[in-house]
């Protein structure tokens, strides 16, 4: 069988990783996903400077990621929400931290577990079929190219 071939700039895997590849972008999703919402709170978290943070959190914004909404301090401040598209995101940082448990854990193991709130059972990831819900790994997928990538 072929190779499939698929253009970078129509490639629905390609697009997101160019947002999400560099390194303190998951890493800000991951503290908004921990409930982390001003500024201040993410610099601290993260020991992140603050000109990549600016730029980090204005580009999420602008892709429609994360909203800024502004609150009373002292002074006009804002905190930064996660959108629909960006809570769209859980379960691929969810797919990431469960490979990275497997993976790449120190010896110590991970840092934090997840529990379901309602029961207490663990977080787990899975890749299903729409149709039949049956779990799938890569070989049990068969890709069908949609357009011509050249």
């Amino acid at each position: 069988m072929a190779p499939v071939k698929v253009a970078d700039e129509l490639c629905t895997v390609s697009l997101p990783a160019a947002l999400l590849g560099e390194r303190w972008t998951l890493l800000l999703l991951r503290q908004a996903f921990l409930g982390t919402r001003r500024f201040e709170d993410f610099q601290a978290a993260m020991d992140i400077s603050r000109s990549v943070l600016t730029e980090r959190l204005g580009t999420l914004v602008e892709e429609g990621i994360l909203r800024r909404e502004a609150y009373k301090d002292v002074r006009t401040r804002y905190e930064y929400r996660l959108t629909e598209k960006g809570l769209d995101l859980y379960p691929v940082l969810m797919a990431l931290r469960k490979w990275g448990d497997k993976w790449m854990s120190p010896d110590e193991g991970p840092s934090f577990d997840l529990h379901h709130r309602s029961c207490g059972g663990g977080v787990g990831v899975h890749v299903a079929c729409d149709e039949c819900g049956a779990d799938l790994t890569a070989r049990d997928v068969r890709v069908t190219p949609l357009r011509d990538p050249s």
